[in-house]
């Protein structure tokens, strides 16, 4: 660097300008932005507006930049303790996407547009399920996440934030409750088995009594059916004997008892 020096400085104070323009003015004076990155411009103090991407020309000392990222932005919402509209107590956490798009009202109207998104996410992830009972919250997930983003995006706008998904990730409950949901599910359960054997068992009634009212009719039918039941028995190989008499030979007895 000292040999450097020492020949610029054997070309004459002209050369020895524009070498320290070079080395210190130049990189204040240019920018290069990506294309996912603005740069929002002040000069003296006053706003002059958002420039990039590419190659952005700047006065030292009088401009100044802030640099902004346009990619969509992912923060975790730390767990919250939340009371559900029937009084149930639940730890819930969740994530946040967003993006700026307007890097202007970003830098000019919050101070700190990160953790303001990420605080107003905190209150609303409280203040909405605090609104919904512990079955919408297990439910009803998509349209709470719905309801999340919409509220958190409305509130954002105004600071040129894009609220793009708001995802609840977990909902923990107390051991007690988790016990009492089990006992719950299980009940429900032996209910429906109930429910469904007494449909069953109407359902067999009901083809009982149509048949017994088609016998009435016919009454050679319950002979018929005399007649299968001991070919059923016959050819299963067994040596029991099946014969069926007519109920009016006993009429004679029943009448005299």
């Amino acid at each position: 660097m000292m040999d450097l020096f020492s020949g610029v400085a054997a070309l004459g104070p002209i050369a020895v300008v524009l070498a320290l323009f070079v080395i210190i003015v130049l990189p204040q004076a240019v920018r290069i932005l990506r294309e996912y990155e603005r740069g929002v411009v002040f000069r003296l103090g006053r706003l002059l507006g958002a420039k990039g991407p590419g190659v952005v020309f700047l006065i030292p000392i009088i401009d100044r930049m802030v640099k902004m990222d346009l990619r969509v932005i992912t923060i975790g919402v730390p767990q919250q303790e939340v009371m559900t509209k029937d009084n149930v107590p639940a730890t819930v956490d969740a994530v946040i996407y967003f993006r700026v798009i307007s890097p202007t009202d970003a830098v000019v109207k919050v101070e700190d547009y990160w953790k303001a998104t990420s605080l107003i996410a905190q209150t609303t992830l409280r203040s909405v399920l605090g609104q919904a009972s512990l079955d919408d919250l297990l439910s009803q997930r998509d349209a709470i996440n719905q309801q999340l983003q919409e509220i958190i995006d409305r509130q954002t706008e105004p600071w040129g934030i894009k609220v793009t998904a708001v995802e609840v990730k977990d909902v923990a409950l107390p051991d007690s409750m988790k016990r009492a949901m089990a006992k719950q599910a299980e009940a429900e359960r032996e209910r429906r088995a109930k429910v469904v054997n007494a449909e069953g068992e109407f359902q067999a009634a009901e083809k009982m009594v149509q048949a017994a009212a088609m016998i009435a009719k016919e009454p050679i039918a319950l002979q018929l059916r005399y007649l299968q039941t001991m070919r059923e028995m016959a050819s299963e190989h067994n040596t029991t004997t099946f014969l069926p008499l007519p109920i009016d030979l006993f009429s004679v007895f029943l009448k005299k008892g």
